[in-house]
């Protein structure tokens, strides 16, 4: 990370957006400005094919602490809040979308949230101005990424987000992760809150979200869920489901046992025979894996500090007299 000599960073990632541009440039300057603290705009043009980079070059001439980073194609969202973070300079780093949709008028109470202790402060779109397409996905993504991970937050997919900056020094972005960030800082111990934000509706350019993002969360979720959750205990989940496996197939094989002392009829053609045997290899499969990734995982993470320090509180060796 660089060192921080900023108070706050904003980071607008964006593809298309050529039209939004101009006023959310000036949205932000007018509220950041009253703010009586120090900050930077910056924006990620993530492959954009319109004019969207030819009108940040005017904006970065007239304005001051703008900063624009180009890719040379689209790299998605993660990538391109991972190149603004790292280029950032601030203590702060609140994150929007470029398509006005997120209220730069919001972020003054996103600082209060962090000045109250939180460590993240994530945007609830409580009322939504989106097709029903889009609102009804979204919810039952929200509804099961709260229920597995444990993070009591309503809206996982808002862009406008606060972060402290030192969240980042923990967390690592890649492919689709950027909506798990509060999940992920959460699990590192750092304080995750929540704030109503207001939502506008699109005024130009298109969605570049669809129903096909669904599927492609929860893979992520599961993802996550896999590599981080259970990364230094991967026995903990293959080990248990291959118990229930094997203690399934245990048991139906131990019914159909029964059966056959009682000479209630042959075993060896039903189904079930097979389904019970099935369950047992299973499990035990399942069970190896878990302990070939136990051996994997220790071997890999032997020299990474499994825990993240929030005070530290020492004092100086005393001096013989």
């Amino acid at each position: 990370m660089n060192k921080t000599n900023t108070d706050i960073s904003v980071i607008v990632p964006l593809m298309n957006e050529e039209d939004s541009l101009n006023e959310l440039c000036q949205k932000l300057t007018e509220t950041l400005s009253v703010l009586k603290k120090e900050y930077e705009i910056i924006f990620i043009d993530d492959g954009s094919t319109d004019q969207s980079f030819e009108k940040l070059s005017k904006l970065h001439e007239s304005t001051a602490g703008l900063e624009i980073i180009r890719f040379r194609r689209n790299f998605g969202k993660a990538a391109a809040l991972q190149a603004g973070i790292k280029t950032s300079r601030g203590s702060v780093i609140i994150t929007m979308d470029a398509d006005l949709q997120d209220c730069p008028k919001e972020i003054p109470r996103f600082l209060e949230e962090l000045e109250n202790g939180y460590d993240v402060v994530s945007g609830w779109k409580k009322i939504r101005h989106d097709p029903f397409h889009k609102t009804i996905p979204s919810k039952f993504f929200n509804y099961v990424t709260s229920l597995v991970s444990g993070i009591k937050i309503h809206d996982f997919n808002c862009g406008f987000k606060a972060y402290r900056r030192e969240v980042f020094d923990h967390i690592r972005l890649y492919g689709e992760l950027h909506r798990y960030i509060p999940v992920l800082a959460g699990w590192k111990g750092f304080r995750v809150g929540e704030i109503v934000v207001e939502h506008n509706a699109r005024k130009s350019g298109q969605s570049k979200y669809g129903i096909e993002r669904l599927p492609k969360g929860l893979f992520d979720l599961l993802t996550i869920l896999v590599t981080r959750k259970y990364e230094s205990r991967p026995l903990h989940l293959f080990g248990i489901l291959g118990l229930i496996f094997g203690i399934s197939g245990f048991c139906i094989l131990a019914y159909l046992t029964f059966l056959w002392f009682s000479d209630l009829g042959p075993i060896g053609n039903r189904p079930l025979f097979f389904l019970g045997i099935l369950l047992i290899l299973f499990g035990g499969q399942l069970v190896s894996f878990g302990l070939l990734a136990e051996m994997i995982s220790k071997s890999e993470n032997r020299f990474e500090e499994p825990y993240v320090i929030s005070t530290h509180l020492k004092k100086t060796d005393c001096q013989k007299q």
